[in-house]
């Protein structure tokens, strides 16, 4: 592993190391290991998705910042249901190889250890299904993320090659307290003041092999379109914290087309 990771420089496993991230996870709500994988792992990586940006499932679409549908009942410029715009092409889990780096990097027991301590959890574990756990995206010229929560409660992510300009992570930390829903009248106001661009947002400077650990369950956050020929590549570990979770047939179809 030592080829693909640099393990020793994050001091991977240290019991000291995994309470300093958890307490920065706690505290931002982010943390970022930098150029965690080796410049070695990303060319192996670039090597793999050469030519796979056809094979990938292409998705365009609308959405409300909380990934749900709207409410009739509110008006049409409330925030439940103003629309924001999603584009990528994706890679599933089942699109890569068994030899692939990424399978290498992802079943790695001493990295899903440490990720398992510094998010608090007793342990790791892949989805239950054949398309989730390693996930590849592409952004193209002027593909980008919308605002947004995430479902899951953290994303262990690794950016492989920057676009020319664009492709910026933007968050802002800790809107919604609930973890879940339309949350209250008072984060509606903050959550109107971002998509109107009225307020601040903080910008997460990331490097290719840079690996993000981020809690964007609460945290509104977008990937500003990425701008030039070269093709934004990220990679998306994806892990439960209990055995056994797959997808649904709905999020299936909707994520990866099947």
């Amino acid at each position: 592993m030592t080829d693909l990771l640099d393990s020793a420089r994050h001091h991977l496993g240290d019991a000291d190391t995994i309470r300093q991230h958890r307490r920065r996870l706690e505290i931002d709500g982010v943390v970022v290991l930098d150029r965690l994988l080796t410049p070695k792992c990303l060319q192996l990586v670039l090597d793999e998705v050469d030519g796979r940006e056809d094979d990938a499932f292409y998705a365009d679409s609308s959405h409300n910042v909380y990934l749900t549908d709207g409410d009739p009942d509110l008006p049409a410029d409330h925030v439940v249901n103003r629309q924001v715009v999603s584009s990528k092409g994706l890679l599933a889990d089942d699109q890569l190889a068994e030899t692939s780096a990424l399978r290498t990097i992802y079943r790695d027991p001493t990295l899903r250890a440490h990720l398992a301590g510094l998010l608090d959890v007793e342990s790791l574990h892949p989805y239950a299904d054949d398309v989730s756990s390693i996930n590849v995206h592409f952004h193209r010229d002027g593909e980008q993320l919308g605002w947004h929560y995430d479902n899951s409660s953290f994303a262990v992510t690794t950016l492989i090659q920057a676009p020319e300009t664009g492709g910026t992570f933007e968050y802002v930390p800790e809107i919604r307290s609930s973890g879940r829903g339309h949350g209250d009248a008072a984060e509606h106001a903050r959550v109107k003041d971002v998509l109107d661009q009225e307020i601040g947002v903080e910008q997460l400077g990331i490097s290719p092999g840079d690996l993000v650990i981020f809690r964007g369950r609460d945290s509104l956050h977008r990937v500003t379109p990425s701008r030039g020929d070269t093709t934004r590549v990220l990679v998306v570990f994806a892990f439960n914290a209990e055995s056994g979770v797959a997808l649904s047939a709905s999020a299936r179809s909707t994520f990866y087309g099947r």
